[in-house]
C-alpha cells in the first residue's frame, strides 16, 4: 500500500529538510492526492510500465507513479531533496522497484533501465528541452504525461494554423501524436504559481520519421522557418538554403508553397523539405 502526501507532509518533509522551492529550478510541488491519482490515471498506465520521472521533489507524483507503475526512475537534481526521496518511498511504499538518479536531467544519457513511459510535472523553466532530450536519448519511451505551464501545453498540442503553433509543437510531433489533457488548478501547488497549468499526453509514432541525420536538418528547417515568422518560406529559409531563390527550389522540389509560413505546415511537410534539400 502506497501512502500519498498531503499538504502537511510536504510542508513538513520540506521544513525538515530545511529547503523551499526555489524559482530557479522552476519547482511547484503538489500537495493534493486526489490530482495525484488523477495525473497518474491521466497517463494511461498499465502497469508494466518502467517509468521515468524528471524533478520528483519531495516525491509527491513519485508515490503516485509507484502505485501504478512497475518501475519508477526518479531524476532530481537537488542533492537535498534527492536524499530525502529514498527515505520517503522506503516509509510510504515499501517493497516498490525505485531508482533514483541524482542529475540535472538535460544531461542525462543513461539510466538504470530502459523506460517506456515518461509521466512528471516538469520544472517550468526548461519543460520544453528536458522533454525533447528525454524523446531523443531514450527511443524505448512509448508514451507519456507532462505537467506544464498552460500556455506550454497548448503550445506543445497546437495543430499547424494554430496561433501557438511553433517550434515546440512541430519537434514533438517529429516523435509522437500529443493532445491536452486536462488543466490543473493553482491551488493544489505550493507554493502557487502565477500562471495557469495543463496536463499533455503523448504517443510515440509507431514508425520513427526518419534517420537521426533525417531529425537533425528537420529540426534546422523547423528553427528557420520560425525564426521570423511573418516571412514567407522563401524569405525564412534563405540562409539554412544559401540563398531565397535556392530555398524557393527546395521547397518547389518539396512540393510546398514558397510563400507560405512556417505555421501552416505540419511535421511532414517539414520532413518533405529536409529530404529535397538532399535530393
Amino acid at each position: 500500500m502506497v501512502e500519498l502526501l498531503g499538504g502537511a507532509d510536504v510542508r513538513a518533509l520540506a521544513e525538515s529538510l530545511g529547503v523551499s522551492p526555489t524559482k530557479k529550478l522552476g519547482q511547484n510541488f503538489v500537495t493534493d492526492p486526489n490530482t495525484i491519482r488523477r495525473i497518474v490515471q491521466a497517463a494511461k498506465l498499465t502497469g508494466s510500465e518502467t517509468v521515468v520521472e524528471i524533478g520528483p521533489g519531495l516525491g509527491s507524483l513519485t508515490l503516485g507513479l509507484l502505485e501504478q507503475a512497475k518501475h519508477v526512475i526518479a531524476v532530481e537534481i537537488d542533492n537535498k531533496m534527492a536524499a530525502a526521496i529514498e527515505d520517503t518511498v522506503a516509509k510510504r511504499a515499501p517493497g516498490k522497484s525505485f531508482y533514483l538518479v541524482t542529475a540535472d536531467a538535460l544531461k542525462v544519457k543513461e539510466l538504470p533501465l530502459q523506460p517506456d513511459a515518461l509521466v512528471a510535472n516538469l520544472p517550468y523553466n526548461i519543460s520544453v528541452p528536458v522533454l525533447l532530450h528525454f524523446l531523443e536519448h531514450f527511443p524505448s519511451i512509448h508514451s507519456g504525461l507532462v505537467l506544464v505551464q498552460a500556455e506550454v501545453a497548448h503550445r506543445l498540442a497546437a495543430l499547424p494554423g494554430s496561433k501557438v503553433y511553433g517550434v515546440p509543437s512541430a519537434k514533438l510531433a517529429w516523435y509522437a501524436n500529443a493532445n491536452l489533457a486536462g488543466n490543473i488548478g493553482r491551488n493544489i501547488f505550493w507554493p502557487a504559481p502565477n500562471v495557469d497549468s495543463a496536463l499533455v499526453y503523448f504517443v510515440k509514432r509507431e514508425v520513427p520519421l526518419g534517420t537521426e541525420e533525417m531529425r537533425l536538418e528537420t529540426f534546422a528547417v523547423i528553427d528557420n522557418a520560425f525564426s521570423q515568422r511573418r516571412k514567407t518560406l522563401r524569405q525564412a529559409l534563405a540562409e539554412w538554403a544559401g540563398s531565397a531563390a535556392l530555398a524557393e527550389e527546395i521547397l518547389l522540389r518539396a512540393g510546398i508553397d514558397p510563400t507560405k509560413r512556417g505555421e501552416a505546415l505540419n511535421i511532414l511537410d517539414f520532413v518533405a523539405i529536409a529530404k529535397a534539400r538532399q535530393a
